[in-house]
């Protein structure tokens, strides 16, 4: 992970080819716990649920997120409620997986590594 971490998201107005699954199984090696899902219309998602305390304790997270996914110029799908966050991402220019997901994924991780 240590790798992904020091890079930074470039921007992505499509015309890349997403990561086909090899790639993605080969990245997904690189950061903890994410799953890897499909939509219905067979899109790759990068999903991982946190848990917390109670509701602070998420909204203080999903904040933390919402700084980095700035920073980075890559916004994830984020729900969260009492307890609990999902954060769901994908390069919806290319609908698909790139390094820039995996890029987000490690430095959202870091933030509950710290």
């Amino acid at each position: 992970m240590n790798d992904l971490l020091k890079k930074k998201c470039q921007p992505c107005e499509g015309g890349v080819i997403p990561f086909d699954i090899s790639e993605v199984h080969k990245y997904q090696k690189k950061i903890d716990g994410w799953d890897i899902t499909k939509d219905k219309n067979e899109i790759f998602f990068l999903t991982k649920k946190f848990e917390f305390k109670n509701f602070l304790d998420s909204q203080k997270f999903v904040n933390l997120v919402g700084k980095i996914a700035e920073e980075e110029g890559h916004h994830p799908d984020i729900a969260f409620g009492w307890g609990y966050s999902e954060i769901k991402i994908t390069t919806h220019a290319i609908k698909g997986l790139s390094e820039n997901d995996f890029i987000l994924a490690a430095k959202i991780d870091q933030i509950i590594n710290v």
